[in-house]
């Protein structure tokens, strides 16, 4: 077990860090967690708000009781704290919501485009930033080279065809490889065409200061070390001033009838139903923590654990890393296969054999995954054949290893040597099997927490 000494690389101090976890060889091991681009485990302070918190919790906006003011001040509080977290103006309004997916799908409902409207974007987008706008608008992408950027002439180039598009959304940070677009200088090409700029936070907001420039922005709690599940949406107040909501019901009306409904101020407006009061707080403890330990302090530790993450992928021999090459500013993000191993199978003994928790496939972002991977359209329609038939066996894919405030140089370091080992070929201690239904790997043993009736039952690590 690693010592308290090896772990003081950290910048806060996370639940559940290091935790030991079963493995084949019927030891535990510190579970090293290489997966926060997914979720991060929530930050100890943010729990210990959380645990003060419930004994005050009730209904908020409902009610004259003590415990229901103070909830309802503690939820607007977290509001408060989302708009200076993200430096927005007091023209703007912090819609709080279940997770970005979510801020973004409301905001393409109520931007109301029109048929025919074209909404630019990127193939660099993850699902949450593709998916919705196709059911409102025409999309128009701007592709990327065969490292996974594009450069600010393509931007420049979807925002000048024909229609002028209505909007461009954009990602602040790949989930996939970390690349950090220009969002300032596309910005301001962007306004400069009188076009307004929605930025997918999502993964750049744990690393790196939100930029100020987009107009509108959407992130989630449960990447920046809060548990319980809530997102934040921001916008101009006037874009939800009028026109009905994203959803109907209680919270957000003055006045209903039978027949005439009177829809209530934003943010209200666009908050129907009981809201996430404990997901709304802890995500709002969560961003003041992230405030005390501030951005350089965050941006020096992730720094370092990129550059040796991605140097230390790209000297194991036969390992391949997807993405912008050396010298690229880049969070502590790496996307890499390995060659002669399926994903799913390397994934799978980082964890059983040496508990280190990473994620394959393609990462909600298969578009821009099969770039990097350079497939064609045949491997493509191959695999698309395959998943009908219901065998996902064969999705393309890659290992994604990510890091946060709770990772450390030891953790880097215990990753690069397991992986060298599966990358050398040496046979794995137990034989494996791939489930053709979820395409993972499942290691044939009696181990304690890896025997038959622990593998869980239809689940997909790759699905997305």
């Amino acid at each position: 077990m690693p010592t308290s000494e090896q772990h003081d690389e950290a910048l806060a101090d996370l639940v559940g860090s290091h935790v030991p976890v079963p493995c084949l060889d019927g030891t535990l091991r510190p579970y090293r967690d290489l997966d926060c681009a997914a979720s991060t485990p929530p930050m100890r302070a943010v729990a210990e708000a959380v645990e003060g918190f419930l004994p005050w919790y009730s209904s908020v906006h409902r009610g004259a009781g003590y415990k229901s003011r103070r909830s309802t001040a503690a939820y607007e509080e977290s509001r408060t704290a989302v708009l200076g977290f993200a430096n927005r103006p007091e023209t703007d309004v912090a819609i709080l919501c279940r997770n970005t997916t979510e801020a973004i799908n409301h905001l393409a409902y109520r931007l109301a485009f029109e048929p025919g409207d074209v909404v630019a974007t990127t193939v660099v987008e993850h699902h949450a930033n593709l998916l919705p706008w196709a059911r409102v608008a025409r999309r128009r992408f701007i592709e990327c080279e065969r490292d996974g950027t594009f450069a600010l002439e393509a931007v420049v180039e979807a925002l000048e065809g024909r229609p002028r598009p209505k909007l461009l959304t954009i990602t602040g940070a790949s989930n996939v490889t970390g690349w950090l677009p220009p969002i300032e200088a596309i910005c301001a090409e962007a306004h400069a065409r009188g076009i307004p700029v929605a930025l997918d936070a999502a993964q750049l907001a744990p690393h790196r200061a939100i930029p100020t420039a987009p107009d509108y922005v959407a992130f989630s709690g449960h990447k920046l070390y809060a548990p319980y599940g809530a997102g934040a949406l921001i916008g101009p107040r006037s874009t939800f001033e009028t026109g009905e909501p994203f959803l109907a019901g209680g919270g957000a009306v003055d006045l209903v009838d039978l027949d005439e409904v009177i829809w209530t101020e934003p943010p209200d407006r666009e908050e129907a139903g009981s809201p996430n009061v404990v997901g709304a707080f802890a995500m709002a403890s969560a961003l003041g923590e992230l405030g005390r330990i501030g951005w350089d302090a965050v941006g020096d530790h992730e720094r370092t654990l990129a550059a040796k993450l991605q140097q230390g992928l790209r000297a194991i021999e036969g390992v391949t890393l997807l993405g912008p090459g050396p010298g690229a500013d880049t969070l502590a993000v790496a996307a890499f296969t390995v060659e002669g191993r399926h994903h799913a199978l390397v994934a799978a003994r980082l964890s059983a054999e040496w508990g280190i928790g990473v994620r394959h496939g393609c990462f909600c972002a298969h578009p821009y995954l099969l770039r990097l991977l350079g497939l064609g359209s045949e491997a493509v329609a191959a695999a698309r054949a395959q998943v009908q038939r219901h065998d996902r066996s064969a999705i393309p894919g890659a290992v994604r290893a990510s890091c946060g405030l709770g990772t450390t140089a030891d953790d880097v370091d215990y990753l690069l040597q397991a992986v060298a080992v599966v990358a050398s070929g040496e046979p794995a201690p137990v034989e494996y099997s791939q489930d053709e239904w979820t395409g993972d790997f499942w290691p044939h043993s009696d181990a304690a927490g890896w025997g038959a009736p622990e593998r869980p039952a239809g689940a997909a690590c790759a699905r997305g």
